[in-house]
């Protein structure tokens, strides 16, 4: 029989001159890495288990850990990576399906890395942000409509509802379940505090959360838990969500392990049992299908609430997008491939879908041309990691961005991408309790405002060095950007210049 052992990918390098055996790092690991053996008096580190998610080098008070990459190597092989490999190896045991986590690692072009932002100079003066207003206000949702007026010739309101947002951030969906009660706590309590939205992702909404109502987007998945009335009118928006970016055309799973008290109350199944949404919507099978739970969800909740339909940046986007905006949906959230998740097919993750910029570019640029950009606003998410990120989005042409990955490294996560294990040593993407009191939902609160206000700041800088003092103004502005080492066709499709011109 061939043998299944694999090498550990990580080492844990522990300076005994250093260790004083204070046992912390046994206590903070909740992967059993570490151990204390009496027979030697030290500690100990079992390398296979290590998913380097830094909790023990961070907790250690002495600084006697740290963890490396191994550097056992493979027979050099340009086609055979040690990956690669070592996934066949794991495959062969097991017969299962890969999983992983969070957004694609791969070494695909991120482009936003390849735009630069315009700067003004002489005969279109910059604006000083300091001592000038800068307008960050955003509103989402349909702003074509024609002027009407009363007999005494005042203008009568009749705008459809709209999303008020004091930046032109939302954070992006993560259920309950997925992520913990207080990281879901955070999320609100920030989203309350910025005057912004969080999104509930596709596992309900816990009952002590209905007071941020105001601050909520409530979503409807395929395998509709948590789904009824009250959820519905809690929320300020219904977000349809039609696929992801971590894994376009495949369902959501969460493992009957963290379907327990109040998760498996929230989303309305037994404790221990799966909750598997499925790939389609058995409802929807057609833009006419879409529009049919469009006017619903509107209809259930007396045309109140704007709906938001989320897909997965794919190939025929453009196209998709614009049947969207004819189904009556109000905001449409595009997804990129490098979105994170907390568990996806290996394969699928990263392999599945295209980025960001060049669905948003697409999508924008077919709206337009078809005069019905102003039908429905947009929302781009996928690995929005900075502010100038979203300068860029927003003159590719989203009206805002959704922010994921982000908010969880603010709330302390070190990307090990281990989340469907369930372990997470942060408290973050998981539900047992002796691990989710590491996160206090205040602290996360304000770390969240921090990271977006100070994002928003940064905004206002840049829109002042190009001489805009209106996000609105900023939306869709092409101009405002320059490609640097791209290729005449992905400047055609992101429908930029290259530098120089």
């Amino acid at each position: 029989m061939p043998m299944d052992y694999v090498y550990p990918e990580y080492e844990v390098v522990r300076n005994l001159s250093r260790c004083i055996n204070c046992r912390v790092c046994e206590q903070q690991c909740a992967n059993q890495v570490h151990a204390f053996d009496p027979k030697t008096g030290q500690m100990t580190a079992d390398d296979a288990k290590c998913v380097n998610c830094h909790r023990c080098v961070a907790m250690c008070p002495t600084h006697a850990l740290k963890i490396v990459k191994s550097d056992h190597a493979f027979k050099e092989n340009g086609n055979w990576s040690a990956q690669t490999i070592t996934e066949v190896y794991r495959q062969a045991s097991s017969g299962g399906v890969l999983l992983s986590s969070m957004g694609n690692p791969k070494q695909y072009p991120v482009y936003w890395d390849k735009l630069l932002i315009n700067a003004s100079q002489v005969t279109n003066p910059s604006i000083d942000p300091l001592r000038e207003p800068m307008e960050t206000k955003t509103f989402l949702g349909k702003k074509r409509v024609s002027i009407k007026r009363d007999a005494q010739g005042n203008i009568t309101p009749n705008l459809p509802p709209q999303l008020e947002l004091s930046m032109p951030m939302l954070f992006s969906a993560m259920s309950y379940g997925s992520i913990s009660y207080n990281a879901h706590a955070s999320l609100a309590r920030a989203a309350q505090q910025l005057g912004i939205y969080y999104n509930t992702g596709e596992g309900g909404l816990h009952e002590d959360f209905y007071q941020y109502g105001k601050n909520t987007i409530v979503q409807v998945a395929s395998g509709r838990f948590g789904v009824h009335k009250d959820y519905l009118e809690a929320g300020a928006a219904i977000e349809i969500k039609m696929g992801q970016g971590a894994k376009p055309g495949i369902g959501g799973h969460l493992p009957g392990a963290k379907i327990v008290g109040d998760i498996s109350k929230t989303r309305m199944i037994p404790e221990g049992s799966d909750a598997i949404s499925p790939a389609p919507h058995h409802d929807i099978y057609s833009i006419e299908d879409l529009r049919q739970l469009v006017y619903s969800l509107k209809e259930a909740t007396e045309y109140q609430k704007p709906v938001i339909v989320k897909i997965a940046a794919v190939h025929n986007v453009a196209a998709i997008a614009s049947g969207i905006a004819r189904s009556g949906a109000d905001i449409i959230a595009i997804d990129g491939f490098r979105g994170g998740t907390g568990a996806a097919p290996t394969r699928i993750r990263d392999n599945v879908g295209i980025p960001i910029e060049l669905a948003l570019a697409a999508v924008d640029a077919r709206l337009r041309e078809e005069g019905i950009r102003d039908e429905v606003s947009i929302i781009a998410g996928g690995s929005i990691r900075s502010s100038s990120d979203i300068v860029k989005a927003i003159a590719l042409g989203a009206d805002a961005v959704y922010i994921g990955t982000a908010a969880l490294l603010a709330l302390g996560c070190h990307l090990c991408r281990s989340c469907h294990g369930g372990k997470c040593n942060w408290g973050i993407a998981t539900q047992r309790p002796e691990l989710v009191k590491r996160l206090d939902p205040d602290v996360g609160a304000q770390r969240l405002v921090h990271l977006l206000s100070a994002w928003n700041n940064e905004i206002k800088e840049m829109m002042g060095g190009m001489g805009i003092n209106s996000i609105e103004a900023l939306r869709g502005n092409r101009l405002m950007l320059r490609g640097v080492g791209l290729t005449d066709k992905e400047l055609e499709i992101l429908g930029v210049l290259h530098a120089g011109e």
